[in-house]
């Protein structure tokens, strides 16, 4: 079951468990979360200016190349161009968004062979509930890992390393943008739109762009830093935030 070349032949066995497809997921992900952390040096070396891809391989390896020329490919694509991001960007930032555009991709992977060999809502359910209850790769090259986060997709914690809640206020340029997971996420797809669906612990008002905010390690919820007295200066030395319901309700962890 587990020596499936390139992944291409798993889709010719049709009586795959959803534990062998997780075991292909968790294999894929392990090759993956090397590239971006054991061999980051490598990896970043390897993303010279061509189209190029992260793959992580059955085998718990990786690989750095072009995309598959069939169309459709055996298996869902990874994001193309990756290395096109690099050097515009600080190096920790481009190691998030490639550690969540895998995320997304190793979830299409499982999920493609969940359909394929015809898995029941069951199936499906106990294949998504064995890959959330692993930290995303998103979550483990942040450091966010050592905090057990309820999102699936790792979107849920992304402004949050583990120490200084509102510690990365450069990445997009945004101070720590409240990200609740997706279902709050009525007012449009669109980019910058979603900011519009959080909202304040303190004073209810939605998060409006360019706005510090900062999330309560407690009960994780976001709050204008205007509304708790926080400011981003303030924020960089603060260990653990807890928002002042949290603080009253007990005064140490």
């Amino acid at each position: 079951m587990d020596g499936d070349g390139g992944g291409a032949a798993a889709a010719h066995h049709h009586t795959r468990s959803p534990e062998d497809v997780f075991r292909d997921f968790r294999a894929r992900r392990a090759g993956i979360v090397k590239a971006l952390t054991t061999d980051v040096e490598k990896f970043y070396q390897m993303c010279d200016p061509e189209n190029l891809c992260l793959y992580g391989l059955p085998n718990e390896t990786w690989e750095v190349t072009l995309p598959a020329e069939e169309v459709p490919p055996e298996l869902p694509e990874p994001a193309l161009g990756i290395n096109f991001a690099r050097d515009g960007m600080i190096e920790k930032d481009w190691l998030s968004l490639v550690a969540v555009h895998s995320d997304a991709w190793l979830l299409s992977v499982a999920f493609y062979f969940g359909a394929r060999f015809g898995f029941d809502k069951d199936a499906r359910r106990r294949l998504f509930t064995m890959i959330n209850n692993l930290p995303t790769v998103y979550e483990i090259v942040t450091g966010v890992a050592k905090k057990q986060s309820k999102a699936p997709n790792g979107s849920s914690k992304s402004s949050k390393s583990n120490s200084k809640p509102s510690k990365q206020t450069n990445s997009n340029s945004k101070p720590a943008k409240p990200a609740h997971p997706k279902e709050d996420d009525d007012s449009g797809q669109e980019d910058g739109e979603e900011d519009q669906a959080y909202l304040c612990g303190s004073c209810g008002e939605s998060y409006a762009n360019g706005e510090f905010w900062i999330c309560c390690d407690v009960c994780e919820k976001w709050f204008h830093g205007k509304c708790v007295r926080i400011t981003p200066a303030k924020a960089e030395h603060i260990k653990q935030y807890k928002c002042p319901s949290c603080s009253s309700k007990r005064s140490r962890e």
